[in-house]
């Protein structure tokens, strides 16, 4: 049996925490996981109910955070270098930016035969000053090149890190998707529905517009608020918005729509027919899904969002700014409606699906079964199973 140490930035509430779960759990028998993690930050929610509801032993380490802190990184590095050295696994594999960091030194410090890093999203624009992104781009490439391979988790993600930032020869890198769950989101759609529009108190008529996510700069939350007041001024029909998530710009969030004019409702104060609400964190997401008549992306730099994924598994019609992997992960026209990055773009894309109702429809019956084969975590077992075989096989040459 192979050994693998998995190593995933930390255990909060997304895709790459679903992604290391379900291939520590469904990998195979020919291997034999340690998984291990970084603390949450305070304002994210724990995705360790991931982990207890497939049975999976895993190793939190608080060390191992979001924010750089020399000090703590260390320590992290040294518990990794431990843990590596007690368990000597034949693979070590590598989830995202700090993990896929602090990993891949240790197991180059250990001398592990095999070394592969999931780039889940990166972090070369919307996220530091240009100095800092130039170190990360330093580091990132000498790491690449202790790599066995880089993983990308779509063909323009791939395309991105071999072409435009020079990360490694793109021969290097190889595409395996995402796999998820996703028949909680296809099934009892109506029930879930109602649930979710009696806690809040919308009428069938009103028109709610989702989005789900950390509300932190990168996911640009600002711009879906401006073009929400844009659609309120614009529309003679009964909308709603819905911000499911929390994070450390909260409070500011709160400020812009004071700023445009357009009331809100918190977790800590009674819903009374505000134009926006803050629920915080919903761990029943494919509820929100169900609820929500469109579902909305902001973001500066993704991946691939997850939450784009859920929603076209639920039926429901996409606004998104068209950066990172999405133009992977959805039909431009038939699940999804594409914006630049914009407020002038974006708000006439929101009040276009707002306003046609048969475009609305028409996006809601399509591509459900297409996106759950393409994304569902057997898929993505297999392919990382057959790439970890192949590595092996070579190893053994």
């Amino acid at each position: 049996m192979y050994k693998i140490v998995r190593i995933l930035n930390r255990f909060n509430v997304g895709g790459p925490t679903y992604n290391v779960a379900y291939l520590s759990k469904y990998i195979g028998d020919d291997f034999e996981t340690v998984l291990i993690g970084g603390e949450k930050n305070e304002s994210e929610a724990s995705s360790e109910y991931i982990l207890d509801d497939l049975d999976l032993s895993y190793t939190i380490m608080p060390q191992m955070r979001r924010s750089i802190n020399p000090f703590q990184d260390i320590l992290a590095l040294w518990h990794i270098i431990k843990i590596i050295r007690r368990h000597k696994p034949d693979i070590v594999h590598t989830h995202a930016a700090k993990a896929g960091t602090l990993g891949r030194i240790a197991a180059i410090l250990c001398g592990v035969p095999i070394i592969v890093h999931t780039f889940h999203g990166h972090v070369f624009h919307s996220y530091f000053s240009t100095w800092k992104t130039k170190i990360f781009l330093i580091i990132e490439r000498f790491l690449a090149k202790k790599s066995t391979v880089i993983i990308a988790i779509s063909d323009i993600q791939k395309k991105e890190l071999g072409e435009e930032y020079r990360i490694c020869n793109p021969d290097k890198i190889h595409v395996i998707p995402l796999g998820f769950k996703l028949n909680s989101f296809i099934e009892g759609i109506p029930k879930k529905r109602h649930t979710f529009r009696e806690t809040y108190q919308f009428s069938e008529n009103t028109i709610v517009v989702g989005i789900v996510g950390r509300l932190v700069p990168v996911k640009n939350h600002e711009l879906f608020l401006q073009a929400f007041q844009h659609c309120v001024r614009h529309t003679q029909k009964d909308i709603r918005a819905c911000i499911v998530g929390d994070g450390e710009l909260k409070e500011y969030l709160y400020s812009v729509c004071e700023s445009l004019g357009l009331s809100y409702a918190t977790p800590e104060r009674a819903y009374n027919g505000e134009s926006v609400i803050f629920t915080s964190w919903i761990q029943e997401v494919d509820e929100v899904y169900a609820g929500v008549d469109v579902v909305c992306l902001t973001s500066k730099n993704e991946g691939t969002p997850v939450s784009l994924i859920e929603a076209q598994a639920s039926g429901k019609p996409i606004v998104s700014t068209n950066v990172g992997g999405i133009e992977n992960i959805v039909e431009e026209g038939k699940t999804a409606l594409l914006s630049e990055n914009n407020e002038s773009d974006f708000s006439q894309k929101l009040l276009h699906i707002i306003e046609d109702d048969v475009l609305r429809t028409n996006m809601s019956s399509y591509a459900s079964d297409v996106i759950v084969s393409k994304f569902d975590y057997p898929t993505l077992c297999t392919n990382m199973n057959r790439l970890y075989n192949k590595l092996l096989k070579k190893q053994l040459e």
